[in-house]
């Protein structure tokens, strides 16, 4: 190890392209320095491995028996770091990984299917693992290599994650399909009044997202109950006589009718977030451009 620290990796190849060529001309030419640059080097090599290397015959620098027992060993660890300065080369088609993706029950249902979907077709052996979403220990999560994907809201990540927006939703106000609330428009004061159901999936209370446009409009919500995701709302609007507000990515759906309302509260954005480590990362790439895809296409009707 004595001389390893001194030795350059440009010092490698001066050494192999000596070896090649054994003339100190040619390799300067080859290289892009001066003969002198070469000579100085070479000097340095000879110090760091405790050998000649070359011995000058008229222009030819014939190698001694150590510098040719470098040849391969050298010409292995180029090949080695050039691989190693490479750009990355994905294929989805022959990736093998796993890949972590924490995700909203919202974004579960909203994107998982398609981007999964287009997975099976397009990267057979790559395989996903949905997690929860957990505001609380995201940053342990994505730190450790645990999570390797955030799909969720920007208020809910830390600010020293990069993300993108994907795009803004919209609640719709909605009820069963049986509900005589579909033969009116309601006003803001009207759904006030009306037997809410909310999804809290954080924090089991009566409380949802839009009680401060409410409250801001000098109105206070009727919240009767909480549930912790969007996949029973349906199956409990359509047996109740409750309303809802429901995210538009997850309708249609045949148990739910959308309400006609004067206004509607203001919408929420959807983002996907990583690791600053992986921001080059190519599969973290491709997995952001499937969901960019799965935003652009039409949702058929969800059947609860």
């Amino acid at each position: 190890m004595s001389g390893l620290h001194k030795l350059e990796i440009k010092q490698l190849r001066i050494l192999s392209e000596l070896l090649a060529l054994q003339n100190l001309s040619k390799v300067a030419q080859k290289i892009g320095l001066t003969q002198q640059a070469i000579s100085e080097q070479l000097k340095k090599l000879r110090d760091i491995l405790d050998d000649r290397l070359f011995v000058r015959q008229g222009n030819k620098m014939v190698p001694t028996p150590r510098a040719l027992a470098l040849e391969a060993p050298i010409a292995e660890v180029l090949v080695q770091l050039e691989d190693i300065v490479k750009p990355e080369h994905f294929e989805p088609a022959t990736y093998q990984g796993v890949f972590s993706i924490s995700a909203t029950d919202y974004a579960t249902q909203a994107l998982l299917p398609e981007v999964l979907s287009i997975v099976r077709a397009q990267a057979p052996s790559l395989k996903l693992i949905v997690q929860d979403f957990a505001s609380d220990n995201v940053v342990e999560l994505m730190s450790s290599g645990q999570l390797d994907l955030l799909i969720s809201f920007p208020d809910f990540i830390p600010d020293n994650l990069p993300y993108e927006l994907l795009f803004a939703e919209q609640h719709l106000c909605v009820a069963s399909r049986q509900s005589s609330l579909n033969q009116n428009t309601l006003s803001i004061a009207d759904i006030a009044k009306q037997p809410q159901l909310v999804v809290s999936p954080s924090r089991a209370n009566l409380k949802g997202s839009h009680d401060q446009w409410f409250a801001n409009l000098g109105l206070k919500r009727n919240i009767i109950m909480s549930v912790p995701n969007f996949s029973s709302v349906p199956d409990l609007l359509y047996a109740t006589d409750l309303i809802a507000f429901f995210p538009s990515r997850l309708l249609p759906n045949n148990k739910v009718s959308i309400l006609e309302v004067e206004a509607l509260p203001p919408p929420f954005e959807v983002i996907v977030a990583w690791h600053p480590r992986s921001s080059q990362s190519k599969i973290h790439q491709w997995l952001i451009e499937q969901l960019r895809l799965v935003i652009n296409q039409p949702r058929a009707m969800v059947q609860n």
